[in-house]
């Protein structure tokens, strides 16, 4: 009787197998989901950035520009502004034909304060996660112009100092810094401290790269750059929207954004940004975050298209141009 019983059992036990096995598998898959959605989706706020000019909702910072502007004594249209302190042309330019035509926008910004080339954050807060559109974060922050930055929260290394203040200090990559004296300084971060670019005056640093031009030549050679591993990366070598940054001289600055991935705009490749900001006369220049980041914002309106759809993706942060403190 036992023997004729026993197949029966052995496969009973098979069946009841199979939920524990199902329960073990969801387990797992829901803590690899819980795991990426941690990375990359669920904000962590690091550090709460106290500053009441970026804290003060839109339609008061939106006022507070009007009223600098005015005290500044400026006069502006869609694409110059003119004050006592800073002076900005936006030229539009297209190049190629069909399928090889590329539009990209160059801001040629002078400044008499280094300190009115500014940052700020998504949310006013330092972390992974959080994010926002350039527009959002220029029109809270009261920016004139603004471009996207180096989206700092999508990684976890880079030295990143703000507004004078060290929130993260982690060597990864090429870095550049925008200096007290108006300056713009490109650096390997695993052989400058932090502590030294502090002490040398470093208002705000960015970290993504590579550098673009240095000492007014071309840097080299982008055909092996990696900016970081995470997850859901694009190769960042063909042609795609690009974001720049670019010094002529001491506070004279040149911001440049290249639309792509549409009909009428394919990008730049690395190689073809670096000419561009070398014909523009810069003598450092340095890549931001692009692809669907790259925004250029302008007195209250984006100026290009952003991921060929005239639809902003959220960033960390910004590089804009706002008057007084």
């Amino acid at each position: 009787m036992k023997r004729a019983n026993a197949p029966v059992s052995i496969q009973s036990k098979k069946k009841r197998k199979w939920p524990m096995i199902a329960l073990i598998l969801a387990m797992v898959l829901g803590t690899v989901l819980y795991g990426l959605a941690d990375r990359y989706l669920i904000p962590h706020v690091q550090v709460a950035v106290v500053d009441e000019s970026l804290s003060s909702g839109t339609n008061a910072a939106a006022a507070d520009v009007v009223a600098a502007a005015a005290e500044a004594n400026a006069a502006s249209d869609d694409w110059n502004y003119s004050s006592d302190d800073i002076d900005i042309a936006i030229e539009k330019k297209v190049i190629g034909s069909g399928s090889d035509q590329t539009i990209y926008y160059a801001a040629d910004v002078v400044l008499r304060d280094a300190a009115d080339l500014k940052s700020a954050l998504a949310g006013n807060s330092f972390g992974t996660n959080i994010t926002d559109t350039t527009s959002n974060i220029a029109s809270s922050a009261g920016a004139i112009l603004a471009i996207n930055g180096d989206y700092y929260g999508f990684r976890d290394d880079g030295v990143i100092i703000r507004g004078g203040t060290l929130y993260r200090d982690e060597p990864a990559r090429d870095g550049m810094a925008l200096m007290s004296d108006g300056t713009m300084r490109t650096y390997d971060e695993t052989t400058t401290s932090a502590s030294e670019l502090l002490a040398s005056g470093a208002l705000n640093t960015l970290s993504f790269g590579p550098v673009l031009v240095r000492d007014g030549e071309i840097a080299g050679d982008f055909g092996s750059v990696s900016i970081d591993k995470n997850f859901g990366n694009r190769s960042i070598q063909d042609a795609n929207p690009r974001t720049a940054i670019g010094m002529i001289s001491a506070n004279h600055y040149v911001l440049v954004v290249v639309d792509g991935r549409s009909e009428e705009s394919r990008g730049m490749t690395l190689t073809e940004l670096a000419n561009a900001m070398k014909d523009l006369g810069a003598t450092e220049a340095y890549n931001l975050d692009g692809g669907g980041s790259s925004t250029l914002y302008f007195m209250g309106r984006v100026v290009n298209n952003p991921q060929g759809e005239n639809k902003e993706r959220g960033v960390s942060d910004i590089l804009y141009v706002g008057e007084g403190e």
